[in-house]
């Protein structure tokens, strides 16, 4: 039987974090699904449909990855995949009490689908995309490139002079 595992989050922007995560599980499943969120009352950088063409040009290399939209409840995207694992990226400290209350909270609506945790490597436990969207304006391609994929830098700089 495959093993598929789920991936979520809002990817805006994917960062080298979030690949970071990606590239571990999909050596550690048969099929990794990075569900990419679409929460209407948050102002995203990035539409659902401009996130799902980011995150699948930065995780071609990886065969076994899949990169979809949803909306609605995370496990219940994960139902839809035929999958009973969910995979979460922490960062250390900042992370883990939220990571924590939602892996609860999931057990609730979902007790058959289990929450794997993979803390990021050292060099990108500070990185967020909100951290991204703050340092973007005033750094250069070569800085940037330390916490994004340098495939989207473009990319982003567009979408940030639009802001």
């Amino acid at each position: 039987m495959s093993q598929i595992a789920v991936y979520t989050g809002s990817f805006d922007p994917i960062t080298l974090g979030h690949l970071n995560v990606i590239e571990r599980s999909s050596k550690m499943f048969d099929t990794l699904v990075v569900g990419i969120g679409i929460n209407v009352e948050k102002k995203s950088l990035f539409s659902p449909e401009e996130r799902k063409e980011l995150v699948s040009r930065v995780t071609s290399r990886w065969e076994n990855v899949v990169v979809e939209t949803f909306d609605g409840l995370a496990v219940d995207f994960v139902h839809r995949q035929s999958s009973r694992v969910m995979v979460r990226g922490v960062r250390p400290l900042t992370d883990i009490a939220g990571e924590f209350t939602m892996m609860m909270a999931n057990r609730q609506l979902a007790p058959e689908i289990e929450t794997v945790f993979l803390m990021a490597d050292e060099e990108f436990a500070h990185v967020s995309s909100s951290l991204i969207k703050q340092i973007a304006q005033f750094s250069d391609d070569d800085m940037l490139a330390r916490f994004v994929p340098q495939e989207i830098i473009a990319d982003l700089r567009v979408k940030m002079s639009c802001s």
